[in-house]
């Protein structure tokens, strides 16, 4: 089997992309924490201090989908250059690493999207009550 030099180069794109939707998903949901937080001091609401342990762990969970599509781009770019300088086996193996780290890294994405929704529908289960 033989990778060219431009094979990794696809992987470019699609994680830049990635990575600039993780890292807004990131800002997004800490500025609700700071928010959240502000709110707990006030009234130290139980259902506050819930809702920031969930988005805690999305937060986390967010940190480990980042280092996995950064280390996707890495291995990536490492791949290119022993390629380019004719190290064709490990360079076939950096760049299946690559993918794997690809690959763990949207895994966790569906993780976190999935505790994303089930606690909207929490939200959404309360409005559909009084709706009743």
């Amino acid at each position: 089997m033989t990778v060219s030099l431009e094979t990794p180069a696809l992987l470019f794109s699609a994680t830049s992309l990635i990575l600039l939707a993780y890292t807004n998903r990131f800002l997004t949901i800490a500025q609700i924490v700071r928010g959240l937080k502000k709110n707990y001091d006030d009234n130290h609401n139980k259902n506050i201090l819930l809702e920031i342990k969930n988005l805690n762990l999305r937060l986390t969970l967010i940190r480990y989908m980042q280092l996995f599509g950064v280390m996707c781009l890495f291995l990536s770019v490492f791949a290119m250059l022993l390629l380019y300088v004719g190290q064709q086996t490990i360079g076939i193996y950096l760049f299946g690493a690559s993918l794997l780290s690809l690959l763990t890294s949207l895994g966790i994405s569906f993780w976190e999207i999935s505790i994303s929704v089930n606690a909207l529908r929490v939200h959404l289960k309360d409005l559909s009550e009084d709706m009743e």
